[in-house]
């Protein structure tokens, strides 16, 4: 888990964010609050936007992999 402060566009104050890829190739930002919440966003077109919240367990899936610490440098903000 990479552990980054994140600024807005997350709603809530994030305390831990994890990168994760699918196996089409989608790849999720998911963050947590120190309270549990869970968000997650869709990069699309260089930009991270909101992601339905069902689209969290995709990080769960088999086919689905948390993206390494130089892979997520090479991510926009």
């Amino acid at each position: 888990m990479v552990a980054r402060k994140r600024d807005p566009p997350f709603r809530y104050a994030v305390e831990t964010v994890d990168f994760y890829r699918t196996q089409e190739g989608k790849t999720l930002r998911i963050g947590e609050t120190e309270d549990g919440m869970l968000s997650v966003e869709i990069l699309k077109d260089g930009a991270w936007t909101a992601a339905p919240l069902g689209m969290i367990g995709l990080r769960l899936q088999p086919t689905t992999r948390r993206l390494k610490a130089s892979e997520i440098k090479t991510l926009p903000n």
